[in-house]
């Protein structure tokens, strides 16, 4: 019930906040954001100690697209539900493939439908996933002793199948890792009740009555063709699936694009730069980034919202960075563009001096910055820091979707 009440706070604050004719980044800030497009979203949740922003951000996309679908009041679908799924799947692949692949907290927008498609979804109200007493998510204990079970389980499935006589590897290691996941996540529900009325995983997906098929991913790197699928090089891209690779400046025009037609973002991105402070609520490429003292290091998994940032620029409009293809290119080639973080882009906003700022939904709870939850990425921040999004594809204009065969 406090989860409930909390709940519906933060979505009065977010009425109130961002209705206002202007609003700011942070308490002492002189920005004044002005509304351009701004759409609804659920409540800020908090993916607390767990590498599961992938699962939080994807999750609250398709929340805030059954809104746009008439339900006005969707419930919160189950991040560890998926969370749970996706770990099966990468051990069975990772052993597969001979550990050829990363196994890690990790992972991607794709995920979330390929989970669906196979297993169905169901509330986070009948899969919370804190089996071992927290009230956060913390999932360090569990993936090393998953992390053991499957490094082990490799190292036996090489040395078996060099004996001449072996019968190969049996199928009881699976339900071995099933049971790491449901000691500390609770055992998988197969059937449930919502609202008196009996479901399972899949046929409670079916009743959202979302078309998983309707969905695609974005990117823009120029060491691809163009207007075609291309393989986003990146750890956590387990599935290996494709992106469709598009312009810097399409990367944007879709953007803005879907924001004005009613159609929100889940959008993976590098939050380890200088000008990126959850904090002051905001993410900027500054001309100088010298002038960003920090404070501290970002912890592994951004736990406790990052380092301490202060600069000028995070408080006043400031000149930033006139992003390039190819600068966005040698920095990806560089490592120095990195595949840190999902979040959900909900609304476009613009700055007193006409410099558009997306509005995001972070996964860091409501209580670090002034925001509620939410920061302002300027548009040099996303052209420059973007690894790819994911959205329905009417959000794409028709004359992109004509070039990309959609």
């Amino acid at each position: 019930m406090k989860r409930l009440v909390l709940s519906i706070g933060m979505y009065c604050f977010s009425v109130l906040a961002f209705g206002q004719d202007t609003v700011k980044n942070a308490e002492n800030s002189n920005y004044k954001f002005t509304k351009i497009y701004h759409l609804d979203a659920t409540p800020v949740q908090s993916q607390g100690f767990a590498g599961t922003c992938w699962s939080f951000s994807g999750l609250s996309f398709f929340e805030s697209e059954l809104i746009r679908l008439g339900n006005k009041n969707p419930k919160i679908l189950s991040e560890m539900y998926v969370v749970r799924k996706a770990y099966e799947e990468k051990a069975d692949k990772y052993i597969r493939i001979d550990g050829k692949i990363n196994f890690s907290q990790g992972g991607g927008f794709v995920d979330i439908p390929y989970i669906i498609r196979k297993y169905g979804i169901v509330p986070e109200e009948i899969y919370k996933g804190l089996n071992y007493g927290s009230e956060k998510h913390s999932h360090g204990e569990m993936f090393s002793v998953l992390d053991g079970a499957v490094q082990g389980m490799l190292k036996y499935s090489k040395d078996e199948l060099e004996n001449d006589n072996s019968k190969g590897i049996t199928k009881t290691w699976k339900t071995a890792i099933g049971g790491i996941l449901d000691a500390y996540l609770g055992k998988e529900p197969f059937e449930f009740s919502v609202d008196g009325k009996k479901y399972t995983p899949k046929s409670y997906a079916e009743s959202l009555k979302l078309n998983m098929d309707d969905y695609v991913s974005i990117t823009s790197f120029i060491g691809h063709d163009l207007y075609k699928p291309a393989y986003l090089a990146i750890p956590d891209n387990w599935l290996w699936e494709g992106s469709y690779n598009v312009s810097i400046d399409d990367l944007y025009n879709i953007a803005e694009y879907a924001l004005k037609n009613g159609f929100t973002i889940a959008w993976g991105a590098d939050v380890s730069e200088k000008g990126f402070s959850f904090r002051n609520g905001i993410a900027i490429c500054p001309e100088d980034e010298a002038s960003i003292d920090v404070n501290g290091k970002d912890s592994k998994m951004f736990s406790d919202a990052g380092a301490m940032k202060s600069a000028n620029a995070f408080l006043n409009p400031t000149k930033e960075l006139v992003i390039t293809e190819q600068m966005r290119q040698d920095a990806y080639d560089k490592k120095l563009t990195t595949d840190d973080h999902g979040m959900h882009i909900v609304g476009l906003y613009k700055d007193q001096t006409g410099k558009k700022f997306f509005l995001v939904k972070n996964s860091w709870g409501d209580d670090r910055n002034f925001p509620k939850g939410y920061f302002y990425a300027s548009e040099s921040y996303f052209r420059y820091k973007t690894m790819n999004y994911y959205l329905h594809k009417d959000g794409i204009p028709k004359d992109i979707r004509k070039k990309l065969g959609i």
